[in-house]
C-alpha cells in the first residue's frame, strides 16, 4: 500500500494528483504528447503505473484533466482582468488589459493542450467540453463589448482572438521564421534592374527595405494597439 504522507486519504489522494498533474505538465512540454502516459508520468514521481491508473485511465484523459485543472485559472483571470475598476477603467484600456493576459495564456504551456487534444483525438461530448471551456476564456471579452452596444459582440471576440494567437506565435523563439521580410527584393521586383541602370538605388522606397526585427516588447505592443483598434 502506499504510503500516506499527508493528514488524511483524501489529502494525500489530492496531493498525488495535483503531483502527477505537474508532472504530466513537464512531459507534454518537455517531450510533446506522443511521450504523455500513465506510466510515464507515474514514472517520473515514482508513482508505480498500477497506481497511476487510480487517477488517469488514458493518455486523453490525462489531457482532459489538464484542461478541466488549467482553463478555469485562466477564465477567472481573464475575467478580472477586463472587469471595471482597473487603473485604466475605459473600454480599450480594460480590452488592453484582457490582451495581455491572453498573451500570457496563449504563450503558456497550456494553451498547447488544445492542438494535443486534437492530436490524440477525443470521443465528441469531450470536444464539446473542451469548446465550452476555450469559449469561457473569450467570454469576459465578449460580454464587455456586448456592455459596451457592439454588435455581434461574440463573433468580434473570437476573431479578436486570432490577434492574439498572431502575436503570441511572434513571441515564440522561432517567431522569426514568420518574418516575410527578405533581404533579396530585387529579385521579386521587376523594377530593380532599371533602377540599377539609373543609378537610383539609394531612393528606393523604404518600403523595399528589409524589415528590422520587432523586439518582444515591440510585438506585445503592437498585438495590444492592433487588438484595440479592431475592436474600437
Amino acid at each position: 500500500m502506499p504510503r500516506i504522507s499527508a493528514a488524511t486519504v483524501a489529502d494525500h489522494r489530492a496531493n498525488q494528483h495535483a503531483a502527477l498533474l505537474e508532472a504530466a505538465r513537464e512531459i507534454l512540454a518537455a517531450e510533446g504528447v506522443h511521450a504523455l502516459t500513465p506510466a510515464a508520468v507515474g514514472a517520473r514521481i515514482g508513482l508505480a503505473r498500477s497506481s497511476v491508473y487510480r487517477y488517469f485511465a488514458s493518455t486523453a484523459d490525462i489531457l482532459a484533466q489538464l484542461v478541466e485543472d488549467a482553463f478555469p485559472r485562466w477564465s477567472a483571470r481573464l475575467r478580472a482582468a477586463i472587469a471595471p475598476g482597473g487603473p485604466d477603467d475605459s473600454l480599450p484600456g480594460r480590452i488592453r488589459t484582457y490582451g495581455r493576459a491572453a498573451l500570457d495564456f496563449v504563450g503558456s504551456p497550456d494553451y498547447a493542450l488544445i492542438p494535443a487534444l486534437q492530436a490524440i483525438g477525443l470521443p465528441g461530448e469531450c470536444r464539446v467540453r473542451v469548446d465550452e471551456m476555450h469559449g469561457a476564456l473569450i467570454a469576459p471579452l465578449a460580454d464587455a463589448l456586448r456592455e459596451a452596444g457592439a454588435d455581434h459582440p461574440a463573433l468580434r471576440a473570437e476573431l479578436a482572438w486570432g490577434v492574439l494567437r498572431a502575436g503570441a506565435r511572434r513571441l515564440m523563439p522561432d517567431g522569426a521564421a514568420h518574418n516575410p521580410a527578405a533581404p533579396d527584393v530585387a529579385a521579386h521586383n521587376p523594377a530593380a534592374p532599371d533602377v540599377a541602370a539609373h543609378d537610383t538605388a539609394a531612393h528606393a522606397p523604404a518600403a523595399h527595405d528589409p524589415e528590422p526585427a520587432a523586439t518582444a516588447d515591440d510585438i506585445i505592443e503592437i498585438t495590444l494597439d492592433v487588438l484595440t483598434r479592431t475592436l474600437r
